[in-house]
């Protein structure tokens, strides 16, 4: 009778369902249709000028736009568990990925920069696929050495060691702005996974000289610093982008000149409809507009950022971890995006996420929004099992349900606390972040 009983909560327990977060449901879709209406106003007399008509490159976002859409579905609907398996794969699809840009035939370039994969119908930058990639395996190894990262240098060196190779290929394209991201990206991983601040600090004082060293080498990255410091200096030659992007934002005001009005998207400001859609959407919609974007991807971020958290409380690191990495590059991006145009920070090459135009970086978005999607469901159904777990009396209120699955045979199961290596204090969960 009780093995009966067992079969009897083991199909009750797989009937349950989990929910996508509506909320990072709601804000995706919400950027993604905003980034439609500004790729098609700011690109508009671009296209024209280029001859290929007025509706070229929103007609190309949106077409993206439909094929993320359709990866993120995929994403959400597979299992973290099997992604989580085949995780070491991906971190080589990485580096097949960084390879592949410089073979004759398969890699493209476009202004001496070596980003690009020729797909045949069309042009794939690397490094958009290598983040999602690289988040995922990082998640990974954090789980599996959480209890070692704080305490061994050799743990904590390996992941920043494969950052620094894939840097490493990144600064021969040369994509510096990928590169500073995928470092912080790594560093903030590792952080929220319990590496000592100290250690990190102390990488990060042998690092930063040398990637300071290789910033000022190129002489266009020391042109784009000086103009960046000052760019009414030379507004009409090493200036011009930012003082062009500076007079979209002041003309702009408190609520925009109209949507369709910018003045500067008209052959004024470059790349208005990649890097700089920022500035058109501050003229367009003025200061409210554009402190309504910001807010947007800010709620984006806590969301995330919560939804990591939770996933760690429950001891669903993979999960968690992996909604930390994508919460870290999507709001870093977008930091360093915006900072770009408001002239907070030296020009990177970094799109909107969402928002600005680019294939790649549309479905490398739409794919790790629809990874925190998964996150989200697998955690709401694991709380759904354990919320029925304790209203049949199966799970006492009391307990605290430490392991990454629900097992039917054993609903009470509780995964011990994971030691630290010999020696150490045991560790208090959830540790984020280790400061001693």
């Amino acid at each position: 009778m009780a093995f009966t009983d067992d079969r009897t909560q083991a199909t009750k327990l797989d009937a349950i369902g989990g929910r996508y977060d509506p909320v990072l449901l709601g804000l995706s879709l919400l950027l993604a249709a905003f980034g439609v209406v500004m790729v098609a106003s700011s690109s508009i007399a671009i296209a024209e000028g280029l001859e290929v008509g007025p509706f070229y490159f929103v007609t190309r976002h949106v077409l993206f736009l439909g094929l993320g859409m359709g990866l993120a579905y995929a994403v959400m609907r597979t299992e973290l568990k099997l992604i989580e398996k085949y995780n070491h794969v991906l971190l080589l699809g990485c580096f097949l990925l960084l390879l592949a840009v410089f073979l004759p035939g398969i890699g493209h370039s476009v202004n001496g920069a070596q980003r690009w994969i020729n797909l045949g119908v069309s042009k794939f930058q690397a490094v958009e696929a290598v983040k999602v990639l690289l988040i995922i395996w990082m998640a990974s190894y954090v789980v599996r050495y959480r209890d070692e990262i704080g305490q061994k240098w050799s743990t904590l060196l390996k992941p920043l060691g494969i950052a620094g190779l894939i840097v490493a290929f990144l600064l021969v394209q040369p994509d510096f702005g990928s590169a500073a991201l995928i470092l912080a990206i790594t560093g903030g991983m590792v952080w929220l996974g319990g590496a000592r601040i100290q250690h990190l600090l102390a990488i990060a004082a042998l690092a930063l000289p040398a990637l300071a060293a290789i910033a000022v080498a190129a002489p266009y990255r020391v042109a784009r610093l000086k103009s960046f410091l000052n760019p009414w200096a030379d507004p009409f030659d090493d200036g011009f982008q930012l003082t062009q992007a500076l007079i979209a934002i002041g003309r702009g005001e408190w609520f925009g000149v109209g949507l369709g009005g910018s003045v500067q998207k008209l052959f004024y400001l470059p790349e208005a409809h990649t890097d700089f859609i920022f500035s058109v959407t501050a003229e367009e919609l003025g200061f409210v507009g554009s402190v309504g974007i910001i807010a947007v991807f800010a709620i984006f971020s806590w969301r995330t950022f919560r939804l990591g958290l939770r996933a760690v409380e429950m001891r669903r690191y993979f999960a968690g971890f992996c909604a930390f990495g994508v919460g870290l590059w999507i709001s870093l991006q977008s930091f360093v995006s915006i900072g770009v145009n408001l002239g907070l920070l030296p020009t990177k090459g970094l799109t909107l996420p969402l928002v600005s135009s680019g294939g790649s970086s549309v479905l490398g978005t739409c794919v790790a929004i629809g990874l925190l999607l998964r996150v989200s469901y697998e955690l709401d159904r694991a709380e759904r099992q354990v919320a029925r777990l304790r209203g049949a009396g199966a799970l006492p209120a009391e307990t605290d349900v430490r392991d990454e699955t629900l097992s039917p045979q054993s609903p009470a199961a509780v995964a011990p606390v994971a030691a630290g290596p010999r020696g150490s204090r045991p560790r208090i969960e959830p540790k984020i972040g280790a400061v001693a």
